[in-house]
């Protein structure tokens, strides 16, 4: 995807370079470590940045930082406005507040009222309005206007661009032997200011964007795609519908690839990284992880660096990825059996599990909705197991014992 045109001049290697000095010690230069664990996985040598463990949890922080910095001091003083459900809200709230600048945050009123509680604890003002973000979006700019408030993009933007490079100057500091980074991309504000940064100095690097299957919004830009944009994704950070302009133009020079991950793909990498690195990411900061084991081919033999953009995750959510997880790896499993309502025809099935060693969790019992005979029932039972082979012994005993078995698949 690489070309010969140059960058536009909104956005240098000096511009990143000068973010990264007007943001130091305002921001966490985070960790940059190389995962032993995960390079054995994947085939490449894999070094993780941990930008989830900025105050905020996300990247976001140096874009909006650097934004607000540079900034006309009458203007700043007056106050800035975003529309954000998301990290770039706590962001600019965290700092806008240190420095003194009133923020306002447009989100849409289903946000989370998480998400509500964390900006406004940070300082920010949440303006709740709109059932979407498009309307939200429109609100805030009418608001800019109105309120004579400065508005931040969250990525279409070379000062928000800008400060998120600053994450590749650290990673091929910290770690120059890297010859491939792997970026999340949304808007493509990350992606523009990393990708300008590492291949200004070093030029021969590879840079792969990705982005959720569901919302491939900037591949459809540059690769003339139309598929559709749409979905309940596991990485709503990503999940932008349309992608900035300016950022559109800065990567259809910079990446050499971007590929597409699927939400199993990315509920796995957020396991791994939660079970391998015991660390917490948000979907859209699995989703990096999650190219480099669905592409090996891209990556194998190669020293991959992987931005983790963010730990912002619902706890819920959370359990709900980790337990399903557990279901496709065949720790956990639901079975269910066919059964004759009579007495003592539940306890011959726990023999069978007693005898494997297989724990049970919880037992459902179905004896009207069924289309079976009025002396039937249907059981599903929920189970750990300690891998999928000791599972599979389990239900060949059972179907020996006579009964019918089937494993409920997630969907």
């Amino acid at each position: 995807m690489t070309s010969l045109v140059e960058t536009p001049a909104l956005l240098t290697l000096d511009d990143v370079r000068a973010a990264a000095m007007r943001i130091s010690g305002a921001v966490v230069r985070t960790d940059i470590d190389h995962s032993q664990t995960l390079s054995d996985i994947t085939g490449a040598q894999v070094w993780l940045k941990f930008e989830n463990l900025q105050f905020t949890a996300a990247y976001k922080e140096r874009g909006a930082l650097n934004a607000m910095l540079l900034m006309d001091p009458e203007k700043r003083a007056r106050g800035v406005i975003a529309a954000s459900a998301g990290n770039h809200a706590q962001g600019l709230s965290y700092h806008g507040t240190k420095l003194g600048v009133p923020v306002t945050i447009v989100m849409p009123r289903p946000t989370p009222s998480v998400k509500v509680m964390q900006t406004e604890a940070v300082g920010g003002k949440v303006v709740l309005h709109g059932e979407t973000f498009d309307e939200a979006y429109a609100h805030a700019r009418l608001l800019e206007a109105e309120l004579g408030l400065t508005f931040v993009h969250p990525f279409d933007d070379p000062h928000v661009a800008a400060g998120q490079g600053t994450v590749a100057l650290e990673m091929l500091e910290d770690v120059p032997e890297l010859d491939t980074l792997v970026i999340p991309i949304g808007g493509g504000g990350l992606a523009s200011g990393m990708s300008v940064a590492a291949r200004a100095i070093k030029p021969d690097i590879r840079i792969i964007g990705v982005e959720a299957e569901l919302f491939p919004s900037m591949y459809n830009r540059l690769k003339g795609a139309n598929l559709p944009c749409a979905g309940d994704t596991l990485a709503e950070g990503i999940a932008v519908k349309e992608p900035g302009a300016f950022t559109s133009k800065v990567l259809a020079d910079q990446l050499d690839d971007l590929v597409l991950v699927s939400e199993g793909q990315m509920e796995s990498a957020l396991a791994l990284l939660v079970q391998i690195e015991k660390t917490v990411v948000e979907g859209a900061g699995a989703a990096g992880l999650a190219a480099v084991m669905a592409y090996p081919e891209l990556f194998k033999g190669r020293k991959v660096g992987i931005v983790l953009t963010g730990g912002n995750i619902d706890t819920r959510l959370l359990a709900n990825v980790l337990l399903r997880d557990l279901a496709r790896s065949g720790r956990l499993a639901r079975l269910r059996l066919t059964l004759q309502d009579r007495p003592g025809a539940l306890f011959k099935v726990m023999r069978e599990f007693d005898k494997h060693s297989v724990n049970i969790i919880e037992i459902y019992h179905q004896r009207i909705f069924t289309t079976l005979p009025a002396k039937g029932l249907i059981t599903d039972i929920e189970c750990e197991a300690r891998d999928a082979d000791q599972l599979d012994a389990l239900v060949a005993s059972l179907r020996e014992a006579g009964y019918s078995v089937t494993q409920v698949e997630l969907g």
